[in-house]
């Protein structure tokens, strides 16, 4: 069967969301988690961050390209007409951890928001003409759900300084395996990477994944560079980013994963991913970036102390879908809230790329 007339589930068919009792209670421990990291955080250096994301490796801008000859199934939401939009973007490091050394393999993190964006807005998002994208370097996600977000959060902050007794715990899980690899993960050119949303969103009509995969060819030979602990510095991905942007233009393609079975493709649980070979990623959209700067300092400070990044802020749409981003709706904003006050800094909702340095 054609990849046109797939039988793809719409975004609003009976279990496509199942919330699980006491959900409610985690969500909110969570973030009540992550506001105690955050001041444990301030307390110690005299600045807040992120609970999550918190080391800049580098900052750019581009422009998100959408044919006009789409397939029919693809041509949804933002997607369904051909356009040009301005957008701005972060790579990061997943911990909270601003001061984390670029040697240590985590999970990496590559957001975007896109400017001059029309359509039906959620709630938040009313009045602020832009749609953001969350990716990480992982297609799977650790935190699964927010049941599972709240026990390893727990255990995070009990073992804090007790990295063999948080790994007794976690060998402990049946879930062992995926909780370990977050610190078993190709420490590579973020260039070369490819980037995941993980969880699940409405896609116009329909549920999909959506991830970035790196299409030029110069990104694509930088695949096999990795990072030498006993080489390179503590700011190496960061500086192999700086580099490659002021000698190089990069290029992305925008694809989408579709919903087709609600036993074969979990929009609840994100801990596994979606099985490729048999619902195949689709391309929607090309990124393009130009050569430049990719560490601007001014532009660093502007991200972290006061733009507030959040899917749910965006299109009706593109609504983010299942546990892990029903946590997202709660946490980011407390979170966000919480780094404003101790920074004192406000929260700056840009309607324009122009207003980022």
């Amino acid at each position: 069967m054609s990849l046109e007339n797939r039988n793809y589930i719409r975004w609003d068919t009976e279990g496509v969301e199942r919330i699980p009792p006491n959900e409610a209670e985690d969500i909110q421990a969570v973030a009540d988690m992550i506001n105690e990291a955050q001041m444990g955080q301030f307390n110690r250096g005299r600045h807040s961050f992120g609970g999550t994301h918190a080391r800049t490796q580098g900052l750019i801008k581009g422009e998100l390209i959408v044919p006009g000859d789409l397939p029919k199934h693809l041509k949804q939401s933002m997607f369904a007409y051909g356009g040009k939009y301005p957008v701005a973007m972060r790579y990061s490091s997943e911990p909270g951890d601003p001061g984390l050394d670029d040697r240590i393999p985590q999970p990496r993190g590559f957001a975007m928001k896109i400017f001059d964006v029309e359509g039906d807005f959620m709630t938040d998002g009313v009045g602020i003409p832009t749609q953001d994208l969350e990716l990480n370097s992982t297609p799977a996600l650790e935190l699964a759900d927010a049941k599972t977000t709240r026990e390893i959060i727990e255990l995070r902050a009990k073992y804090a300084n007790d990295k063999e007794g948080l790994y007794r715990e976690l060998k402990s899980r049946k879930d062992a395996e995926l909780q370990q690899a977050r610190d078993q993960v190709p420490n590579m050119h973020l260039e070369s990477s490819r980037y995941y949303s993980q969880s699940a969103f409405r896609f116009g009509d329909y549920v999909a994944k959506f991830a970035l995969i790196p299409s030029s060819d110069t990104q694509k030979k930088l695949s096999d560079e990795t990072v030498k602990p006993d080489q390179h510095d503590s700011q190496i991905l960061s500086k192999w980013l700086k580099n490659f942007h002021t000698q190089h233009e990069a290029e992305y393609l925008l694809q989408f994963q579709l919903l087709e079975s609600l036993d074969e493709q979990s929009v609840e649980y994100v801990g596994t991913p979606w099985d490729s070979e048999k619902y195949p990623w689709q391309t929607v959209a090309k990124l393009v970036v130009p050569q430049q700067d990719s560490f601007n300092y001014a532009r660093k400070s502007y991200w972290e102390d006061s733009l507030r990044v959040d899917p749910w802020m965006g299109l009706k749409t593109l609504q983010p879908l299942g546990s892990a981003n029903r946590l997202r709706k709660v946490v980011y904003p407390a979170s966000s809230a919480l780094r404003r006050k101790l920074n004192g800094r406000p929260e700056i909702n840009a309607k324009s790329i122009d207003e980022i340095p």
